[in-house]
Parts: C-alpha cells; sequence; structure tokens
C-alpha cells in the first residue's frame, strides 16, 4: 500500500480549507484516509499552518511521499530539515 500525506478539502464553496491527511494514494481525495496529520488554511492572512511534527515525522520515515503541496508546507514549517537531519545521523552512526 503506498501511502501519501496529501490535502483533504474541506470548508464551503470558496472558503477551502484543508486538512493534511496521510491517505492510501489509490484513495479518492476526499474520501478515507489512515491519519489527520495537520490542517492548512490559506483564507487567512497570512496562511494558517498546524501539523503535527511527532505524526508527519512518524509517516516520512514510514516511507510516506508527501504531494509537492505538502511538501512545500513541511519545509515551511521546518520538518523536512529535521526529516533530512534524522536520517543523516542514522547514516551516520551505522
Amino acid at each position: 500500500m503506498a501511502v501519501k500525506l496529501r490535502l483533504k478539502r474541506m470548508g464551503a464553496k470558496k472558503r477551502p480549507f484543508y486538512r493534511i491527511v496521510a491517505a492510501d494514494s489509490r484513495s479518492p481525495r476526499d474520501g478515507k484516509f489512515i491519519e489527520n496529520v495537520g490542517t492548512y488554511n490559506p483564507v487567512l492572512e497570512p496562511a494558517e499552518i498546524k501539523i503535527n511534527e511527532e505524526a508527519a515525522l512518524r509517516w516520512l520515515t514510514n516511507g510516506a511521499i508527501p504531494t509537492d503541496t505538502v511538501r512545500g508546507l513541511l519545509k515551511k514549517q521546518g520538518i523536512l530539515e529535521k526529516f533530512h537531519n534524522q536520517k543523516m545521523t542514522k547514516k551516520e552512526s551505522k
């Protein structure tokens, strides 16, 4: 099963609100998901991003692939950098 970290659209018409979820890549965009990882609200100025860092890192280490948009959000929050550093320290210790 290929797991992706992606956005699930919520909210009203022309007032989007997104949940960042870990989902099977074959399930529909707004369909079934495995775990809720965070939220993203682009309507607010500046855009509001809340991500459970622990859950996101756990999914990344287990092989989940973030979509381009989620990758940008994770990068903005500094989570991708932590994931990269975590991977490098494991390689050095081997």
